[in-house]
């Protein structure tokens, strides 16, 4: 069992930043891949970035590329999204999210564990 725990949301002006984290507890965080998601009203959940369980590949949404960093602090068993030049339409509650398996996941089904989300709000 893995418990996750967002933080780092909140209310920005449109082309600031902030760094949301994801704090893990129970099992093992180093083997785990890791994601972040997002789901704005209305809208269903997308990925924002994903990356293995060395930090050594990462995906990002084409919509994130360029302005957001994923990366994680295994020792500490932590999980961070760097986002800047933050966009309206980058508004939406984020999730982190942990999978059982090591290598790259991109689809939302290929995750177990879910925190339970941080909101981001980005004014114009």
């Amino acid at each position: 069992q893995v418990q996750l725990v967002e933080s780092g949301g909140g209310l920005v002006q449109a082309g600031g930043s902030l760094r949301l984290s994801c704090q893990a507890s129970g099992r093992a965080f180093g083997g785990n891949a890791m994601g972040w998601f997002r789901q704005a009203p209305g809208k269903e959940r997308e990925v924002v970035a994903a990356i293995n369980w060395a930090g050594s590949k990462t995906y990002y949404a084409d919509s994130v590329k360029g302005r957001f960093t994923i990366s994680r602090h295994n020792a500490q068993n932590t999980l961070y999204l760097q986002m800047n030049s933050l966009k309206p339409e980058d508004t939406a509650v984020h999730y982190c999210a942990a999978s059982t398996y090591p290598s790259l996941q991109i689809p939302s089904w290929a995750y177990t564990y879910w925190g339970q989300g941080t909101q981001v709000t980005v004014a114009s």
